[in-house]
């Protein structure tokens, strides 16, 4: 197992070194002089470097689940993401996933992000809030692709925002652009909160403290440790060592396999802050689950 000296070295020395290098560039562009909304150039870690690093504050712990919950314990329905992103979700099922939220008191409703202006439509009024995923599953995507998909979804009615990082870019340790492509999505969900997806099934530990460092000196609130469409979800492991990265810093979503009430005590007791789930029925109830997103 990686070293916590260890750890700590390469957290500082990735923020240390992408920091510098984007506050040595003699050629940086100011932002463009736009009227109305920022136009999501992407340069605000460059423009803004001190607000870039600042670390939002940690909000509330919850827990993600997907649909068909029946009746919970209260103490976990308030911490409850109430989850739907199979691409094939028909307008139907949505309602669905809306109702029961709002019957059992969840904290919000996460789906893709052409469903959110459907879902915040539904939830208007009823204090559960729509939350989108964005650049959902692969990360490979632009950064103003994400920006503007970001920016769109909140204009939707998204009051959280779950990015997938490009993980080919940290795999090829391009962390200066890892770091941007956060920002650009913090910049652009402000002042609502980001969920950084690190898909660590498919990252080293080494990686995967990268991401941990790269999410936190970027502004985002949460690292979120998987899509629940990789090659692997979430482990005890995984959360444990991003804990160790962030500290008190950051919130921590485990998600992607946790399909049992024993499954998300475990990452809890990890350092899990919320559990992205779909098996919600079998963790509230004490039974384990097949689902998937």
């Amino acid at each position: 197992m990686i070293r916590d000296a260890e750890i700590e070295r390469l957290a500082e020395e990735i923020t240390r070194r992408v920091l510098a290098a984007l506050d040595s560039r003699s050629s940086t562009p100011a932002c463009p002089g736009v009227s109305g909304e920022c136009s999501a150039c992407g340069r605000c870690a460059e423009v803004r470097a001190d607000e870039a690093a600042a670390i939002r504050a940690a909000g509330a712990a919850r827990l993600a689940s997907g649909s068909g919950i029946g009746k919970v314990r209260t103490d976990l329905a308030s911490i409850i993401d109430h989850t739907l992103l199979k691409p094939e979700a028909t307008r139907e099922q949505l309602q669905k996933l809306c109702e029961e939220a709002v019957r059992h008191g969840f904290y919000s409703v996460c789906v893709n992000s052409a469903n959110v202006g459907f879902c915040a439509g539904l939830l208007a009024g009823t204090g559960v809030i729509p939350v989108a995923v964005v650049g959902f599953p692969l990360g490979a995507m632009a950064p103003e692709a994400k920006a503007f998909e970001a920016r769109q979804a909140v204009r939707d009615g998204a009051r959280e925002i779950d990015m997938v990082i490009n993980i080919g870019k940290l795999k090829s340790a391009d962390h200066e652009y890892v770091f941007e492509d956060i920002v650009s999505v913090v910049a652009a969900s402000r002042p609502h909160p980001v969920k950084v997806i690190i898909e660590a099934s498919n990252l080293t530990d080494e990686e995967k403290v990268a991401a941990a460092a790269l999410a936190a000196a970027a502004g985002a609130r949460f690292v979120k440790t998987s899509t629940g469409f990789g090659a692997g979800g979430a482990t005890v492991e995984d959360v444990q060592l991003i804990r160790r990265v962030v500290g008190d810093r950051m919130e921590i979503k485990a998600s992607g396999g946790v399909k049992s009430t024993s499954d998300a005590d475990a990452m809890v007791a990890a350092g899990a802050t919320r559990i992205g789930a779909s098996a919600s029925v079998a963790i509230v109830t004490g039974g384990t689950s097949k689902a998937t997103y």
